[in-house]
């Protein structure tokens, strides 16, 4: 069963320490690259603030956004503002979206993201904080997957094993911190199971894209490639 009440409550506290974090910043440092292609940390924090705003997009029965177009020319506008510009947008964006999560609502209705991707209700506050978590450690400013809290990070890890379960282009894989075990990939055929080892950063670093792998024991084969998120 998904608590919808304690994610809101999670992505909360992950917001504020967002913000104290990026408070420390100055302007030159905004403008800086990310840990993210292509992107600033002003690209970031945009994309932060106008994922807030499309989340109660979704939460109201509206589409996420106009387009992937419009998307993208938002993030692109609001890129080079400056530090203070940037804070007012993230607490703003994000009080709209706690205020959009606290209304009276039927959490178990099915609502619609990006690219036809159908969900319940109750999981967007989970994705809203998978957004806040992640992008922090994308800042390159310091906050680290080991940083990450350890609940969210077993959450996210059964969260892409599923995402990726049933892929064709995944072998079948077995996903361990040495303790808890997760499965993706391709049902078993009879080929060998893939079976990859880690700590739990290290393992939400290549299931989530943000690392390459290589402290991963992997068993029975070559680290699988995983498709984009």
């Amino acid at each position: 069963m998904i608590d919808h009440a304690h994610d809101l409550a999670s992505v909360r506290d992950a917001t504020e320490r967002l913000l104290t974090a990026v408070g420390s910043l100055d302007n030159a440092a905004v403008t800086q690259p990310s840990r993210l292609p292509g992107w600033t940390r002003g690209h970031v924090l945009a994309h932060l603030a106008r994922n807030a705003d499309a989340l109660v997009n979704v939460l109201a029965g509206r589409p996420m956004y106009v387009s992937g177009e419009a998307r993208d020319a938002d993030i692109e506008r609001d890129a080079p503002r400056a530090l203070d510009a940037q804070l007012t947008d993230l607490r703003e964006s994000a009080a709209r979206f706690q205020e959009a999560g606290d209304a009276p609502a039927d959490w178990s209705r099915t609502v619609e993201l990006r690219n036809g991707v159908k969900d319940t209700a109750a999981r967007v506050p989970f994705r809203r904080w998978v957004e806040v978590e992640l992008h922090h450690v994308d800042l390159g400013i310091g906050y680290e997957l080991e940083d990450l809290p350890e609940e969210f990070t077993e959450r996210e890890i059964e969260f892409l094993a599923d995402r990726f379960a049933g892929h064709t282009d995944v072998p079948s894989t077995r996903v361990t911190d040495g303790t808890r075990a997760w499965r993706t990939g391709r049902a078993p055929d009879g080929d060998p199971e893939v079976t990859v080892t880690g700590t739990p950063a290290d393992l939400l670093g290549w299931l989530a894209g943000r690392r390459d792998g290589a402290p991963l024991r992997v068993d029975g084969g070559p680290l699988p490639a995983l498709p984009p998120l």
